[in-house]
């Protein structure tokens, strides 16, 4: 294992009182202070519109690193590179304020003006921030300057392209970093890894011998607070669909890069997301779902949650057939699906290859031997089974499914870096691998934009329901069995215990 290498920066983040930087960025960077990639060199400006002092600042983030450590002398120690400075984005003068305070901490940790601008908060600021950064003269011409912005990514085309133009007067494309945090997830980073690094993966990830691929991404929950937030964005297609599942669809259909470096991987995930059919409205009502969870006996529906508008036809589950018009996956169907308020919290692919042509041997439960499928677990278990068939133990020839596994146990999930933790390292790296370049959010939105304009002109057709705490609505299924499949579940491969 390489030695840890201190990284030199001033992190600015814009949003610094929020839910986002207390939950998930302050633990994140303490946990690179623990492992000695932040530790003498680094400092911490937060910025929002709260009056608040810098003692204040550090009490909020040490309640946030709380749990993480023991060591009180430890956090505090932390904690002291952080600085606060209540900044209005739109006002101009107030930039002058920033850098000057930017200059003096350049100085006090020797940061080699290395900058990261971290944008934790809502898009319509970011255009007028980052112009900002550019015309006060934030950016450093010594060290790197790097901005991480996180989704929505706009909210259609047409915004994405006026947002992607915007940050591109100040930064270079591999200056972004678009972070969508299920790329920083141990499993999704291992498809790449089972792809690439085993012979008996990549000469079968085809449609010579892949019969379908299933991406799961479930919840138990249901909207909750978000309720009036979830309404009026766009419901689980936006919410779920045009980012995270279409992120690791393109992993999945992509072909090898050159080298596993950011822009190889990003150029061919570009060329994967243009390779995805382009659907018709009618081809939309014959090949997406969408539905709405109903109040069950103990849990409340969609239309009584707190926030949502009488008669809100905004979904809560999307099921999707998607079809890749390459050589590599012709005639292979992708089906994907998500929702809130499902029977369990699920994120799973399954990659289902083809029956053998002939059959020579007997299963007691099934009429056909079942096919193998090889199963990526990424939470809330982490691992990967590869289900096959075997003769029964005994003097029977009767084939059953046995699983070969590989699972992640939880003493070995404590030693897992955290998806921001990862994703953070990565940008001070220079990786630009696990973000989004500006072509794949544009390509993803020009494929939703069409199943969004086909649902949002079929104002005549009822909307699919199913209860609370189900598994979906019976047109989910429907979907597949069209085709002769099913969803996988626990009937048909292994599940791990949880």
């Amino acid at each position: 294992m390489p030695a840890t290498q201190e990284k030199a920066v001033l992190i600015t983040l814009f949003g610094g009182t929020g839910d986002l930087a207390q939950r998930k960025l302050y633990p994140a960077l303490f946990r690179l202070f623990k492992k000695g990639y932040l530790r003498q060199h680094f400092a911490v400006i937060g910025t929002a519109r709260r009056e608040w002092s810098d003692a204040y600042y550090r009490e909020i983030v040490m309640q946030s690193i709380a749990s993480l450590s023991d060591d009180e002398t430890e956090k505090e120690e932390f904690s002291s590179h952080f600085y606060y400075l209540s900044h209005n984005v739109q006002n101009t003068q107030e930039y002058q304020q920033l850098k000057e305070l930017a200059s003096e901490l350049d100085k006090k940790y020797q940061t080699q003006q290395n900058r990261v601008f971290y944008l934790a908060m809502a898009p319509q600021f970011f255009g007028t921030i980052t112009e900002h950064l550019k015309t006060q003269h934030l950016l450093t011409e010594q060290g790197f300057n790097r901005l991480i912005i996180e989704k929505p990514f706009g909210h259609n085309l047409e915004s994405a392209i006026e947002l992607n133009d915007q940050l591109a007067q100040t930064f270079e494309e591999t200056q972004i970093y678009r972070i969508d945090h299920y790329l920083g997830k141990e499993m999704v980073q291992n498809i790449n890894a089972i792809r690439f690094s085993n012979i008996f993966f990549e000469p079968l990830w085809n449609n010579k011998f892949v019969d379908n691929v299933q991406i799961t991404l479930s919840e138990e929950v249901g909207v909750g607070t978000r309720a009036g937030y979830y309404d009026t964005s766009g419901g689980a297609l936006l919410d779920m669909v045009q980012n995270h599942i279409f992120q690791i669809l393109s992993l999945l259909i992509m072909e090898p890069p050159v080298q596993m470096d950011g822009n190889d991987v990003r150029q061919e995930k570009i060329k994967a997301l243009r390779s995805l059919r382009a659907y018709s409205p009618e081809d939309v009502k014959q090949n997406f779902v969408r539905a709405q969870y109903t109040q069950s006996e103990e849990l409340l529906g969609y239309l009584q949650e707190d926030g949502v508008v009488e008669h809100s036809r905004t979904e809560t589950y999307v099921a999707g057939k998607l079809m890749v018009d390459n050589f590599r996956w012709a005639g292979v169907p992708f089906y994907i699906r998500t929702g809130k308020r499902l029977a369990n919290k699920n994120t799973v692919i399954h990659i289902q290859f083809r029956s053998v042509d002939v059959n020579l041997f007997h299963s007691p439960t099934q009429v056909d031997i079942l096919p193998d499928v090889l199963t990526i677990h990424i939470q809330p278990s982490q691992g990967m089974s590869f289900n096959i068939n075997v003769k029964q133990m005994g003097l029977s020839n009767d084939i059953e499914r046995k699983p070969l596994l590989h699972y992640v146990s939880p003493e070995q999930e404590k030693d897992i870096p955290e998806a921001y933790e990862r994703l953070i390292l990565e940008c001070l790296n220079g990786n630009n691998a696990n973000f989004a370049h500006r072509q794949e959010v544009e390509l993803s939105w020009k494929f939703i934009d069409l199943v969004r304009s086909a649902w949002d002109n079929d104002t005549s057709s009822d909307l699919p329901t199913y209860p609370a705490g189900s598994h979906g609505p019976k047109e989910g299924d429907d979907l597949l069995a069209r085709d002769g499949f099913s969803w996988h579940s626990c009937d048909t491969i292994y599940c791990p215990n949880e």
